[in-house]
């Protein structure tokens, strides 16, 4: 089952501020003087995926612009792809306690090669699971310490079945850390 993308939120909302003041990010270096946002997720459940179109709606929001947004499966992605990118959004389950195995197989790929030149860049993230997030947001913040990444955004967290706050609060995060990439 497809879900529709959560609505835009209201023109008062921590978004649309980050819109409009949204300071320079780590600039266009990537795609022909555009900045790159590459969006690397795990969506194996329709609760995953409703997060995951979210995130990418608010990612590509038309308030946007000077921003190419790159999605990757986290199995595919490559280190070449975090090294053409500007900034990053994360997305997983947690599955037993821990981010998904194919988030953790992507650091496990992209760490050392990435490790140098990758460090200052922004990123943000959101994790579902059914009861319980801590174990994997301890995974994701200690790697992307160790990667030296800086945190843009409040991270997601969702237990449970996605509601209208929840996909708007992803909505948000795909809009604020694309919009610190905006010259």
């Amino acid at each position: 089952m497809r879900r529709s993308p959560a609505p835009a939120p209201a023109s008062g909302s921590r978004a649309f501020r980050a819109l409009r003041f949204a300071s320079r990010g780590a600039g266009a270096a990537g795609f022909g003087g555009v900045a790159t946002l590459l969006i690397v997720h795990h969506t194996p459940s329709p609760n995953c995926q409703a997060l995951f179109e979210a995130v990418v709606a608010g990612a590509t929001t038309e308030d946007i612009e000077g921003v190419r947004v790159v999605r990757r499966a986290a199995l595919s992605a490559t280190a070449s792809d975090v090294l053409a990118a500007d900034g990053y959004l994360l997305g997983t389950p947690a599955n037993l306690g821990y981010m998904s195995g194919a988030l953790k197989h992507f650091f496990d790929q992209v760490y050392y090669p990435c490790l140098d030149t990758t460090k200052g860049r922004p990123f943000g993230y959101w994790v579902h699971g059914g009861n319980d997030v801590t174990g994997a947001v301890r995974g994701i913040e200690t790697i992307t310490t160790g990667l030296g990444w800086r945190r843009t955004a409040d991270a997601v967290t969702v237990t449970g079945e996605p509601g209208k706050t929840d996909t708007e609060a992803c909505w948000e995060l795909g809009a604020t850390v694309a919009a610190g990439l905006m010259d």
